[in-house]
């Protein structure tokens, strides 16, 4: 048996013990400053709430709430490190087919009650039926010596991090309808198109944490309508602006922080629908636009350029050779759509959710760039719920432009791409690609398994499954009343450490 307190975890940036008890451990000191303590916080979002079912969750904006409700046995920090949590360590087995839990004592819900061994083993129950990561989970008990044992029907060594999914009491009958989990925030209220509300968990297992009496994410009609009310101080803390909005805010009154993250921002083409069922045609796509430009024009430059599904971020896993593949080729594109029987082009939709400005942006200049090879993009313009229906679960539309998200490990990111995956709204089918990834799981050797990555990504690249755009920088404006936030390289708002600036 292998302690991952121990040992590297696989599938992430090189961890060690060192790090590994950071996130989940007292982040307080001894003697905190009682000056910290008490007051609001409000974060602006641009976003309507759809779930809180932290089971069922999609949406990323839904999960950077739900953060700060629920937990699970292991947790991220703002490091992309993967840390123990609601468990203490965990134990796996040499062929990666049991994870052996040893669970954290002293952790109550937000409703009173004690976290227990039966709320671990029925949150997982209920999580593999609904969290398709977690469907290869056979069997969850409790051991003699109150350990969870988690045994798989097939090995895989990638699991961990999926085990971030949350842990909720078994006593309740409609999480969805109330939201109670053992973060450092507890749900008060949701108010449509107006916020959601969260206050302090004043029994919080981990010591001097949090400092808000309550933090309220304020529902926003756009990026622009947010800026305004953050520049007016109705809102504190605002999340993914521009680099150009972020530079015309005063330093005196505001703190700006920015970092890459593992967002992917995709143009992406419905593989299922023609003519992108033409790997000519999305090959051609690829060459007309110019992703330099298109960071230049939507994120003032903040932007990583990216060619196939991942960002550099990850590390290891990806694969610096493919950098260029796409190099914008105007002839090279006209020419391709020549050989698909487009010799004039061809006209498509773009459709984009009206709330995040950036994708509109960034359709904006790509049916600019995309003109000068005979396409002709007509954008629509749909707002977020009708997306998340129409769009992404029900792929019915030709193209859009989106920024996907994941946890912060390689498998999560990639894993979209088996056919009939979860979350492949492109309609990508490769046997190939399907065969590789099979193998991942089972691979427990680090270097093997960076090889299958890279060879991943090159299919993807080779076949231009859509149009891979940058990994936006995620910039964000923190009022200088408040101090302790921190940025996260996953769409996250952990607001445990943000506390009233020192006076």
């Amino acid at each position: 048996m292998k302690n991952i307190s121990a040992k590297l975890i696989s599938g992430l940036l090189v961890l060690g013990l060192s790090v590994g008890l950071i996130s989940c451990a007292k982040k307080g000191g001894e003697n905190v400053d009682p000056s910290l303590y008490g007051g609001d916080a409000v974060v602006g979002i641009t976003q309507e709430p759809s779930v809180f079912d932290p089971h069922t969750v999609v949406a990323a904006g839904d999960k950077e709430i739900l953060f700060n409700v629920f937990e699970g046995l292991y947790k991220f920090d703002s490091e992309g490190k993967l840390n123990p949590c609601l468990a203490t360590d965990v134990e796996i087995s040499d062929d990666a087919s049991v994870y052996t839990f040893t669970i954290r004592e002293g952790v109550k819900f937000h409703n009173g009650n004690d976290m227990t061994i039966d709320d671990v083993i029925y949150s997982l129950n209920r999580a593999k039926e609904l969290v398709p990561d977690l469907a290869g989970i056979s069997e969850v008990k409790a051991l003699d010596d109150g350990r969870v044992e988690v045994t798989l029907s097939s090995p895989n060594s990638e699991l961990l991090s999926y085990f971030t999914v949350a842990i909720i009491p078994d006593e309740v009958e409609d999480i969805n309808a109330t939201p109670i989990g053992t973060g450092p925030f507890k749900f008060e209220s949701y108010d449509i198109g107006q916020s959601v509300v969260l206050t302090k968990n004043e029994d919080y297992w981990q010591e001097d944490l949090p400092y808000l009496d309550s933090v309220t994410f304020k529902i926003c009609a756009d990026m622009d309508a947010g800026f305004i009310e953050l520049q007016s101080g109705s809102i504190d803390i605002f999340p993914y602006l521009t680099m150009d909005k972020a530079n015309e805010l005063d330093t005196n009154e505001f703190t700006i922080q920015s970092k890459g993250s593992n967002m992917v921002q995709i143009f992406a083409l419905n593989n299922a629908v023609a003519p992108f069922d033409d790997i000519r045609v999305r090959e051609a796509i690829n060459y007309a636009i110019n992703r330099d430009d298109i960071i230049t024009l939507t994120m003032d430059g903040a932007g990583l350029p990216l060619t196939t599904a991942m960002s550099p971020v990850m590390g290891d896993a990806y694969d610096t050779s493919l950098d260029g593949t796409f190099d914008q080729d105007i002839e090279t594109a006209k020419n391709l759509l020549a050989e698909a029987g487009y010799p004039d082009g061809f006209d498509m939709t773009i459709t984009v959710p009206s709330n995040y400005i950036i994708h509109v942006n960034t359709a904006i200049a790509l049916a600019d760039q995309l003109s000068q090879v005979g396409i002709n993009a007509t954008i629509e313009q749909v707002d977020w719920a009708t997306w998340l229906d129409d769009t992404y679960t029900n792929t019915n539309y030709e193209s859009t432009v989106i920024a996907l998200t994941s946890n912060y490990a390689p498998y999560d990111v990639i894993a979209r791409y088996q056919t009939g995956a979860d979350g492949n709204f492109i309609n990508y089918s490769n046997p190939e690609f399907d065969e590789i990834i099979a193998q991942i799981p089972l691979t427990t050797d680090e270097g093997e398994k960076m090889e299958l990555y890279h060879d991943l990504l090159a299919i993807l690249t080779e076949d231009a499954a859509s149009c891979y755009l940058q990994d936006p920088y995620s910039t964000v404006a923190v009022s200088n009343r408040l101090e302790g936030y921190e940025l996260y390289p996953m769409y996250v708002q952990d607001m445990s450490t943000v506390h009233l600036a020192q006076q």
